[in-house]
């Protein structure tokens, strides 16, 4: 059965299954290990991106340039000049990026949630349609596989709304690897520079701001309205394909639960609709009947079967990224429990881990890198989160008559914030506190800092591996070992990285190593590696005659220490690069590994199985 998720620029493939953003842009393949895709509404896109990349709500040209990627999306509807952004859904929740902000008065981000009486009499005449507007995005992506450079520029159009003080919010992937965003108002035909103030990948919302007065002439601000029931109906505005004016349609919710974001493979609560929603809606509002603002159109969901399935990230998520935003002067993202959960539906296994009643998860796994490690053990049994009782599927009470999954309760919590587990632990109920923070992941499903990091010795150039980079190089040149650990490996600590050997440079002092590629370096002289940075200090901190890198299978490469510091000028000039380390690894190196005791063979291999991965009774959470 083909699923594909379209209307939005971004493309998820899980099985037969494809995520796809709502603005039209380059299409993208994002894998996600849940049963039903989604895909994030981008904005409009002027370039058609590589295949096998799941799209985003952008619509986006093409522009002339290598494509390094030869997977094939299924089912890409965009291709009529719209591409995605990147691969971003998997099974754990994904890291975000946050840009610097300054710090604003909390006024700006109190929601008047009172309804406004508004009668719809004609839509068209509506004055909150002024406060949706056109988002147009300059792309420039890294080169993941050419770390010191970036690809050619492209160009995506999306939607915006108005949040007041000088604010607007679109998607986050309207304007992943931004150079320029602009900003036009409906019936005007000035375009006005905006700036990117946060992103938050895992909630796929960014805030945006415009220093122009003039812009915010007559401006009246959204209004934000609380979460809608079922069957409430809802109109969606923006700046989809098809057109240059503004775009409106109509439908109704027709379901309210955790869903899976595409393009910050994260599990959050979200609003599913039966409204249009095309490339070039992402970023642009949903509303109620009372003209106020429900949510942010972001992704769609398509399959042979089904139709007019998209989806709404409800204000709950939106006031929670601002309020971080506040708190923080930047975003730090949604906190994750760290622990893998087996649910308890078996009345034979409750009756053997001694649960009396009809509730509770399993723990199966704690990440190592999670504060749940410290407090709970695998075969603890949880109960109740914040003296809210969980059942034995996992999930949670939510409204009237609803459940919902355990899951949402931890969403509702911000980084570093403390909550407090009910569990049973060898038939002994007792209570824990655990602090929350987001999760870390061995393999990054975005790159902060938007380039790379890389390390070149004598031809040879080593990158931490990163989604972006499996996409662009293709699964079937990563390899089968190294594309397992970076589906399902947990990190050990923060900071540790899957260093790869991405290429050779070829030159004399390489001879004999040119055909390595995507391979993964365990140890430098000995010493296992912690992540690039670490690789870096070693190399620089080394006296001995020769450079010995071992990498998976016990293959060895050797290097001499004075040849290959003669030889590095030559290679960086015959191969045009500007240096022979990204300027991250420039800084001082500091052990990010806080108990620095000795670590064995299964460093950074802390592998999930298959089975865990692909069965809906087990849950991260």
């Amino acid at each position: 059965m083909a699923m594909a998720v379209a209307n939005c620029c971004f493309s998820v493939v899980t099985s037969t299954v494809k995520f796809r953003c709502c603005v039209p842009s380059q299409p993208y393949l994002a894998t996600s290990q849940h049963s039903i895709a989604s895909v994030t509404c981008k904005a409009v896109v002027n370039r058609r991106r590589r295949p096998g990349k799941y799209k985003e709500g952008v619509s986006q040209k093409k522009s002339p340039g290598k494509s390094k990627d030869k997977r094939s999306s299924l089912h890409d509807e965009d291709d009529d000049g719209i591409t995605g952004k990147r691969n971003a859904g998997k099974s754990q929740s994904m890291a975000f990026k946050s840009f610097g902000a300054q710090r604003k008065d909390k006024k700006e981000f109190k929601f008047d949630m009172k309804e406004q009486q508004f009668e719809p009499q004609n839509l068209k005449d509506a004055a909150f349609l002024d406060a949706v507007v056109k988002v147009y995005c300059t792309h420039t992506e890294p080169d993941y596989s050419l770390p010191w450079q970036k690809q050619r520029q492209y160009t995506s159009t999306g939607s915006a709304f108005m949040i007041g003080n000088g604010k607007l919010l679109t998607n986050a992937h309207c304007v992943e690897y931004y150079t320029q965003v602009k900003v036009k108002r409906r019936g005007d035909d000035t375009k006005y520079v905006a700036k990117v103030l946060a992103r938050g990948v895992d909630c796929d919302i960014a805030l945006l701001s415009v220093e122009s007065e003039e812009f915010w002439e007559g401006a009246e601000p959204l209004k934000f309205g609380h979460l809608p029931r079922l069957q409430d109906a809802v109109t969606v505005v923006g700046y989809p394909l098809g057109g240059d004016t503004i775009s409106v349609t109509k439908g109704v919710v027709s379901r309210i639960e955790v869903t899976s974001y595409a393009h910050g493979s994260s599990d959050l609560l979200g609003i599913q609709i039966d409204a249009a929603i095309n490339p070039g809606n992402s970023g642009g509002p949903a509303f109620n009947d009372q003209g106020e603002c429900i949510g942010v159109a972001f992704q769609v969901y398509r399959s042979e079967e089904v139709e007019n399935i998209g989806y709404v990230i409800p204000t709950a998520v939106v006031s929670h990224f601002l309020k971080d935003f506040e708190r923080n002067e930047k975003y730090t993202g949604f906190p994750s429990l760290g622990v893998m959960l087996q649910k308890l539906e078996n009345p034979a296994l409750r009756a053997c881990l001694k649960v009396q009643s009809n509730e509770g998860v399993l723990v199966r796994r704690v990440e190592p890198t999670a504060d749940a490690n410290r407090v709970l053990k695998e075969g603890d049994v949880i109960v109740s989160f914040d003296d809210v009782h969980v059942g034995c599927e996992g999930t949670v009470p939510f409204r009237s008559n609803e459940r919902i999954a355990f899951r949402y309760l931890i969403s509702q919590k911000f980084a570093g914030d403390e909550a407090e587990l009910g569990i049973i632990r060898a038939g002994s109920f007792m209570k824990v506190k655990v602090v929350l923070n987001p999760r870390v992941h061995l393999v990054p499903y975005h790159v902060d800092g938007g380039q790379p990091s890389y390390l070149i010795i004598a031809g040879l150039v080593f990158t931490p591996l990163s989604e972006p980079l499996i996409e662009e190089e293709c699964e079937g040149s990563i390899g089968l070992k190294l594309l397992a650990k970076s589906r399902y490996s947990l990190a050990r600590f923060k900071g540790e990285q899957i260093v790869i050997l991405s290429q050779v440079l070829a030159n004399e002092v390489n001879f004999g190593y040119e055909d390595m590629s995507n391979q993964q370096v365990l140890k430098f002289n000995g010493t296992q590696i912690k992540n690039i940075h670490h690789l870096a200090h070693l190399v620089d901190s080394c006296k001995n005659r020769y450079l010995v890198f071992e990498f998976e299978d016990n293959y060895l490469v050797v290097l001499e220490r004075e040849a290959t510091s003669a030889c590095s000028p030559h290679i960086l000039k015959d191969y045009g690069i500007p240096s022979e380390r990204s300027s991250d690894l420039s800084e001082p190196y500091v052990d990010s590994l806080e108990d620095n005791q000795a670590v064995d063979q299964d460093f950074g291999n802390s592998t999930v199985s298959n089975l865990e991965i692909g069965f809906d009774g087990l849950l991260w959470t």
